[in-house]
C-alpha cells in the first residue's frame, strides 16, 4: 500500500488515552473522484485466490478456513463496510479500492476501529460475544475490473455490490462502466448460486444500463426490493441507499436513488445430442 500523505494536524493530536486510536481524517488522503481503470497502476495482485494469505486481513479469523463472502466493488471510503461489519459480524467482507489515497484511508479506518473496539471490549462488563469488533472486514487496493478473478474463487460470494459507481457519462466511455457483458461473466463466476448483485446510482442512464445488461444476462434474474426484505436483507438495503459517502451526498442534494438487485441463478446445462442419431 502506498505510503499515504500526512498533515502537520495529525503529528499534534496527541492521545490521552493509549488504547484510544483516532479515527483517521479524510482531509489528510485527497484524491481524484474517480480513476482510469484502464491506466497501468502500480499494483500488485496474486496469481490466484488460493495465493492469498487472508490472516493478513482477518487475523482474528486466521487459520478457521473462512474466505470473503461479501465483496464491494469500488468501496470508496468503507462506509458500506463499517456499516455492515457489526450486523454480520462472523461474515468476512472485502473492499476493493483503486485510487491510493481512499484504499489507504479505509485502511487506516478499519486499523483505528479494531483498536478501539478491543479497547472497550476489555473495559466493558458485558457478558456474550461482541458485534462490533470489525475484525470481519478489509480492504485491497485492486483494479476489479481486471483482477476480480485473482481474488475470489468459483462461488465464493454471497453478495456483491456495485455502489455509485463512475457513470462514465460520454459513450466512448461507456466500455469503462462496471456493469458489462464481459465483467458479468466474471461475476457469475464468484457468485454462489442464490448470491446476490447490489446496484445503486442517482444516475438513471446508468442504472437502466446497468439493469438492462444484468437482465440480458443469463445467469442473473432481477428481484426487488421487497422481495429481499422478506427474505431478511433489509438491513442490507438501507445499508446500501444511506451508507456511502456519495449516498449521503445525494440525500443532502435531495436526489433520486435507483437501486436494482439481481440473483445469481443456475441454469440447467441441455444434454448434448447425439448427431449420428
Amino acid at each position: 500500500m502506498a505510503k499515504r500523505k500526512r498533515g502537520t494536524q495529525q503529528a499534534d493530536n496527541k492521545l490521552n488515552d493509549a488504547t484510544v486510536a483516532p479515527l483517521p481524517q479524510k482531509k489528510h488522503y485527497r484524491q481524484r473522484a474517480h480513476a482510469n481503470p484502464f491506466s497501468d497502476h502500480s499494483l500488485e495482485y496474486p496469481a490466484a485466490p488460493r495465493h492469498i494469505d487472508w490472516s493478513t486481513h482477518y487475523p482474528a479469523y486466521a487459520n478457521t478456513g473462512k474466505l470473503p463472502e461479501f465483496a464491494d466493488v469500488g468501496c470508496g471510503f468503507g462506509g458500506l463496510l463499517i456499516t455492515l461489519a457489526p450486523l454480520f459480524p462472523d461474515t468476512l467482507m472485502l473492499g476493493l479500492e483503486i485510487r491510493v489515497q481512499v484504499s489507504q484511508y479505509v485502511q487506516d479506518r478499519i486499523a483505528a476501529l479494531r483498536v478501539n473496539a478491543a479497547s472497550e471490549a476489555a473495559a466493558s462488563s458485558t457478558e456474550g460475544p461482541q458485534t462490533a469488533h470489525y475484525q470481519n472486514i478489509s480492504i485491497v487496493r485492486a483494479n476489479a475490473m481486471k483482477f476480480l478473478p485473482n481474488y475470489f474463487a468459483k462461488h465464493s460470494l454471497s453478495s456483491l455490490f456495485f455502489l455509485f459507481p463512475d457513470p462514465h457519462f460520454k459513450s466512448r466511455k461507456h466500455k469503462a462502466r462496471i456493469i458489462s457483458p464481459t465483467l458479468l461473466a466474471e461475476y457469475a463466476y464468484a457468485l454462489q448460486p442464490g448470491g446476490i448483485v447490489y446496484t445503486i446510482t442517482d444516475v438513471k442512464d446508468l442504472h437502466d444500463w446497468m439493469r438492462s445488461h444484468l437482465e440480458a444476462f443469463p445467469l442473473f434474474a432481477y428481484v426487488d426490493e421487497e422481495t429481499l426484505r422478506a427474505e431478511g436483507k433489509g438491513p442490507i438495503i438501507d445499508a446500501v441507499y444511506t451508507s456511502t459517502e456519495e449516498g449521503k451526498k445525494v440525500e443532502r442534494n435531495k436526489g433520486d436513488k435507483w437501486l436494482a438487485c439481481f440473483r445469481r441463478i443456475e441454469v440447467e446445462r441441455r444434454e448434448k445430442v447425439d448427431l449420428l442419431t
